[in-house]
């Protein structure tokens, strides 16, 4: 008679197999190759060369909307480059909503070999209630509306996109000469036939941040005309030569600074920072003293924005108080 086995055996023997298993799994696991997804439909035409020229077209892009933007508006605006990536053109418009701002763009490639080139930017409403508030007298505050854009705001935006347009020119002519320009601008996305809905695109997704709004502004251009516009950059090395030219770096600086001098900052002179109990506070009288723990004779700081620029002496100009400044901190500029 086969002997039978007790409870402890059998849960002995059933952990043994356990053990066994867990470890043929893992053998397995460190066996397998990692496989990578791949869509024989839309095979990518970029290489990661390719698309970092492409990124870094756009980040010097983004720094001069940023001036733009910010002497625009009177307040500070932060543009980057978040995602660059091909997707066919329906997936990029069937993500929009139903009202949008979208402006069709001529690139105005001077290249007889290079066939017209129109793409297409779509600012979100967000930014765009936000651009408009703010030129319209408000302080630049967005509140949600889900609305078709008026005939005064598709007008006002038409002139803010244009010049958006423009800019397009700086980035792009370290590479190739054109002349990019606003053809038309449109509310509905749905009407929009330049790109067909099949084809390729890069589509460069950008984040500006407006006080205390952020949200995307969108640039796609069809693959087949990027193609080719890639294929007259040259060889590396000259392009690179060709952007690190001194007078070239020195244009663009004076650009920058002739876009951004006209705004309009706030500068506050700190003469000292303490802290006093609320209670104190709530009991001070007339002529009572707060100390301050400063000599007289110390500078004081002056500051633009959280970053502190210059100090300076105290002291009076016509009758008014003025600040004499002794030094420039130009590190945090």
């Amino acid at each position: 008679m086969a002997d039978v086995l007790s409870q402890k055996q059998i849960d002995e023997l059933l952990n043994s197999f356990n053990q066994q298993g867990d470890k043929a799994f893992e053998e397995i696991e460190e066996n397998t190759e990692k496989i990578k997804v791949y869509d024989f439909k839309m095979p990518k035409k970029f290489t990661k060369e390719q698309l970092k020229v492409i990124e870094s077209i756009f980040e010097n892009y983004s720094r001069v909307l940023s001036s733009y933007i910010t002497s625009l508006m009177r307040l500070y605006c932060k543009v980057e480059v978040i995602q660059i990536e091909e997707q066919r053109y329906y997936e990029f418009n069937n993500a929009l909503p139903d009202y949008v701002m979208m402006a069709m763009i001529n690139m105005g490639i001077k290249d007889e070999d290079i066939l017209e080139t129109i793409g297409i930017m779509q600012v979100s409403n967000p930014i765009a209630f936000t651009m408009m508030d703010r030129l319209m007298g408000g302080d630049g505050a967005y509140t949600e509306v889900n609305r078709d854009f008026t005939e005064i705001e598709v007008g006002l935006m038409t002139n803010v996109m244009t010049r958006m347009a423009k800019l397009l020119k700086e980035p792009w002519g370290q590479y190739i000469d054109l002349e990019p320009a606003l053809t038309n601008v449109e509310t509905n996305s749905r009407v929009m036939q330049s790109i067909s809905p099949d084809e390729v695109i890069i589509l460069v997704m950008l984040e500006i941040e407006i006080k205390d709004v952020k949200n995307t502004m969108s640039i796609c251009i069809p693959a087949i005309n990027l193609e080719s516009i890639m294929s007259k950059f040259g060889d590396r090395w000259a392009r690179e030569t060709k952007r690190m030219d001194p007078k070239k770096e020195e244009e663009r600086r004076r650009g920058i600074l002739d876009t951004i001098k006209d705004t309009r900052l706030k500068i506050d002179a700190v003469l000292c920072e303490t802290k006093v109990d609320f209670y104190d506070i709530l009991t001070l009288q007339v002529d009572d003293v707060i100390p301050l723990n400063m000599p007289i004779d110390k500078n004081i700081a002056v500051k633009i924005g959280n970053s502190m620029w210059f100090d300076g002496k105290l002291g009076v100009k016509d009758n008014k108080k003025a600040i004499k400044i002794d030094n420039v901190y130009k590190e945090l500029r």
